[in-house]
């Protein structure tokens, strides 16, 4: 089956900590048993980090191994011409996923650089945001 990549970005590795009245109590750990259940029969590539580098470097491995990639990249969303132009250089699917309404909260959140490359913005659905996004990649897969 193909390999999927979910790909999260700055403070996610806080889920469950961070602001859980906007976030939950989930942690990422949580999200990413969720994610492998709602993936199956697919397999997924889990990740997070903190450092946009890291970030691009994964969507670059994701050209030579993944199908599809579901990306929460976070507040690198509204700064990240980098993480955009990797995700240009990528073939397969896109799907931006957001845990919060990120349009009922800060104006400066509004802007997504990602959304330029994004197949599907999902934003607003909690943790079942990834869900729905995995769901959708495996109809384009």
């Amino acid at each position: 089956m193909p390999l999927i990549h979910i790909l999260n970005g700055p403070n996610l590795n806080l889920l469950g900590q961070r602001q859980p009245e906007v976030y939950g109590h989930a942690t990422l750990s949580d999200l990413e048993a969720m994610c492998r259940d709602a993936a199956r029969p697919h397999e997924i590539r889990f990740l997070q980090s903190n450092w946009e580098g890291q970030i691009v470097d994964w969507i670059h491995e994701a050209r030579l191994e993944a199908a599809a990639i579901v990306i929460n990249p976070a507040a690198l969303t509204h700064t990240s011409v980098a993480v955009l132009d990797a995700l240009n250089a990528f073939d397969g699917p896109v799907i931006e996923v957001h845990i919060s309404q990120v349009h009922k909260r800060e104006a400066f959140r509004h802007h997504s650089y990602v959304s330029h490359r994004a197949d599907g913005v999902i934003a607003g659905l909690g943790l079942g945001g990834y869900v729905a996004a995995l769901r959708h990649v495996a109809t384009l897969i």
